[in-house]
Parts: structure tokens; sequence; C-alpha cells
């Protein structure tokens, strides 16, 4: 009777074979993208389910680079018009202090 000697990782060994944090590994982990045995509050995973997330796109989507720049614009803006305001409200303060 053959035993099945394959080896099983923790989730730091994963995490480091993989280049992302253990957070990472248990996300992959609950979303059913990485298959676990979990023993207490440990999770092994077989060294040949790696193949199945290691072709996965690294780091967050990247965003839509019109919604992005529609952002930085608003942000510009608001920000030289608070400036503005601020000025406008020194500018107004001055006249005042120079009238009396």
């Amino acid at each position: 009777m053959g035993m099945n000697t394959e080896r099983m990782l923790t989730t730091p060994e994963v995490a480091e074979r993989l280049g992302v944090t253990t957070r990472r590994v248990l996300a992959l982990i609950q979303a059913g993208r990485l298959p676990s045995q979990q023993y207490g509050r440990d999770h092994l995973v077989k060294e040949s389910d790696l193949k199945l997330v290691e072709d996965r796109p690294t780091g967050r989507p990247p965003k839509d680079p019109a919604e992005t720049t529609a952002q930085l614009n608003k942000a510009f803006r608001e920000a030289k018009e608070a400036k503005e305001a601020e000025e406008a409200s020194k500018k107004k303060a001055t006249k005042k202090r120079g009238k009396k």
C-alpha cells in the first residue's frame, strides 16, 4: 500500500515560494483558489498545488487611466480653489486693517 509522500507546505513556506504575505496565502485559500488541509488553525498546502496560483497576475489590477486622471484633475482644481480662497481672504483682511 503506497502512502502519499507528497510534501506539504505551511502558509509561511507557501508565502515565501510565491513571494506574497501569509495573509495573501490565506486569502487565496479562503477564495478557493488554493486547496489546503486544515489542522487546527494551521493550513497545509500540497507542493504540487502551488502550480494552481503561480501564474496569477501579481499586485492589484491597474486602475483605469481615465478615472485616475479625472481624480487627479479634480484634486488639483480643489487645491487651487482652496489656495485662491485663502489668498482672497488674506487680501480682504489686509484691506480691513488698512481702513481703520
